[in-house]
């Protein structure tokens, strides 16, 4: 009870839906990525999994988590619950020099389709691979497939200052 007080829901556990995500998002101007790693709120997506969640989602990791449409949540909810089930069936990633209890190597790390694929041609639209900095974390994104959010517009009015005497 007591992890379970303070973790999020788990990505498999049926209760969460798009619905559920978005309403975890609403209101909030963190960058989805950060949601995602945020194990209060969703309970057992690491950075390698967000990576690959939002690049199956075509969402920016660094776009408002609450600006994402409807569709972005639905598509996102599949997306996370998809990288998960990957990453279980290849019994994980092996990165550097981890190894299950038994010896075996994690295949997940074969099937990146963005994470540690810097510089390397998207496999969707050939663009290139980047790697950022999002919540901290080394991020990898097709700037093509995850359009960039754009910046909030700045009035171009000017305001009158004392100085200006406008």
């Amino acid at each position: 009870a007591f992890f379970s007080a303070r973790l999020g829901l788990e990505p498999f556990d049926e209760r969460f839906t798009a619905e559920h995500l978005r309403g975890l998002a609403r209101g909030r101007r963190t960058p989805i990525k950060a949601l995602l790693l945020d194990q209060r709120i969703l309970a057992g997506v690491g950075n390698i999994y967000a990576d690959e969640a939002l690049f199956r989602a075509r969402v920016h990791p660094l776009r408002q988590a609450g600006s994402l449409t409807a569709g972005q949540h639905r598509d996102l909810r599949a997306a996370v619950i998809d990288a998960l089930q990957a990453g279980i069936d290849a019994r994980g990633a092996s990165i550097d020099d981890f190894r299950h209890v038994d010896g075996v190597r994690g295949s997940f790390q074969d099937q990146f389709l963005v994470h540690r694929r810097e510089g390397e041609p998207c496999g969707r639209c050939g663009g290139p691979i980047v790697k950022m900095a999002v919540a901290g974390r080394g991020t990898y994104v097709c700037e093509r497939c995850q359009p960039r959010p754009r910046r909030a517009r700045r009035s171009t009015r000017r305001v009158p200052t004392a100085r200006s005497g406008r």
